[in-house]
């Protein structure tokens, strides 16, 4: 596969939209089949209830952390687009700094596993979750960059994108008092 050349505006949008739509995606998910509204109620749990306006805002902030990537890949383009298992190798990063060795003691990771009384079987059910976005953002992105050719990934993203954007917002202004 050559490797195409990668433009950095067009990476920082492209991460941006397939992290969040990834992202939004994997959300809806596990809040249905891991019942993340009656886990986030729990006393303790350490998280916002889901009907908060801070979780129902969630998708808002994701391209931000979208630019983080983009800024993280553009550096290691030569490595992560225009090969065959790129995706994989970007994937595995993922994973293994965002995911298991973060500094902090999230959980499912390395230090959340080893210092929070959080059960471990229900930290690692948190991995059901964001292992797989890591790996959808991962195959997503890379196809994408990988196949500049294809205009309707533009069009189809960019309306997914939009709607993703929309939804939190719509949510927000019914959910508030009047």
């Amino acid at each position: 596969m050559e490797n195409p050349p990668v433009r950095f505006p067009a990476l920082i949008a492209k991460t941006i939209i397939s992290h969040t739509l990834t992202y939004f995606l994997m959300g809806v998910l596990a809040a249905h089949f891991l019942n993340y509204a009656a886990l986030m109620a729990q006393p303790g749990s350490g998280m916002r209830p889901i009907t908060s306006p801070w979780v129902i805002a969630g998708p808002l902030f994701q391209p931000l952390r979208g630019l983080i990537f983009a800024l993280v890949f553009y550096p290691l383009r030569s490595v992560l687009f225009g090969r065959k298992n790129g995706w994989l190798l970007m994937g595995w990063m993922l994973v293994a700094l965002g995911i298991l060795s973060t500094f902090g003691p999230a959980g499912g990771s390395i230090e959340g596993l080893v210092y929070t009384p959080t059960p471990v079987l229900l930290q690692l059910r948190g991995w059901l979750e964001v292992i797989p976005q890591a790996l959808l953002l991962s195959a997503l992105l890379c196809y994408w960059v990988n196949h500049p050719e294809k205009k309707w990934m533009n069009w189809t993203f960019g309306v997914l994108f939009f709607v993703a954007m929309v939804l939190p917002i719509l949510g927000l202004l019914v959910g508030r008092p009047r």
